[in-house]
C-alpha cells in the first residue's frame, strides 16, 4: 500500500508477497535475507538486532551474517521501510510501524515499550517554540514510567483499585 507521502507502507500482517511489493516498490531488491529482516521486524515491533539476528537465523536456517543484518536494517531504514528508535539507555530497536508520527512510552523497570499514538487534530508536538527556520516534519516523543505488570509488582496495595489488574490477572488476559 502506498500512503500520501508516495512511502510503501504495510498492513498488519502482511504475507510474503506484500513484503516483496513493499521491497520493490522501494526500489530494493527482493532477498532471502531482506525479506526475513522485514518479516521479523514486522512480527516482533520493538525488537533490538540481537533479537531480529536470533529471528532470522532461525527462519532462514542458514548462517547470516551480524553484519548483513546491520546492512539490510540500514537499507529498511533508509527507505522507510522500518523505523528505528533508541530510547535513552537502550539498544536501537526497530518497527515496522511508519508513516505517522506515533510516539512510545517505555517501561523504567522491565523495558517493555509500547507505542502511543500523537494527539489528534492539532498537534503540539509538531509546534516548536523557537525553531530557528527548521521545517519540522517529525517529533520523537518518548513517555517514561511503570507498564501494569511492574506497576502492580511495586505498588500491590494499589491492585483493588477500581480499573486496575493485578500482575496474575494480566497475564491472563
Amino acid at each position: 500500500m502506498i500512503d500520501s507521502s508516495n512511502r510503501v507502507t504495510l498492513s498488519n500482517v502482511p504475507a510474503t508477497q506484500e513484503l516483496e511489493r513493499a521491497l520493490r516498490g522501494a526500489s530494493l531488491r527482493v532477498t532471502g535475507p531482506r525479506v526475513a529482516v522485514l518479516r521479523a521486524v514486522h512480527d516482533h515491533p520493538h525488537a533490538g538486532t540481537d533479537s531480529i539476528i536470533g529471528i532470522v537465523r532461525e527462519r532462514l536456517g542458514v548462517a547470516v551474517s551480524l553484519q548483513a543484518v546491520y546492512d539490510v536494517l540500514r537499507a529498511l531504514t533508509a527507505a522507510g521501510l522500518v523505523r528505528r528508535i533508541q530510547p535513552a539507555g537502550s539498544v536501537a530497536r526497530y518497527e515496522a510501524r511508519v508513516g505517522d508520527n506515533h510516539h512510545h512510552v517505555v517501561c523504567r523497570s522491565c523495558g517493555a515499550i509500547a507505542d502511543v499514538d500523537c494527539a489528534a487534530g492539532y498537534t503540539p508536538c509538531l509546534t516548536a517554540a523557537g525553531n530557528s527556520g527548521y521545517e519540522i516534519d517529525e517529533a520523537e516523543v518518548i513517555y517514561w514510567g511503570l507498564c501494569p505488570e511492574c506497576a502492580a509488582a511495586a505498588f500491590p496495595d494499589k491492585s483493588d483499585e477500581p480499573g486496575r489488574t493485578t500482575r496474575q490477572e494480566n497475564r491472563r488476559v
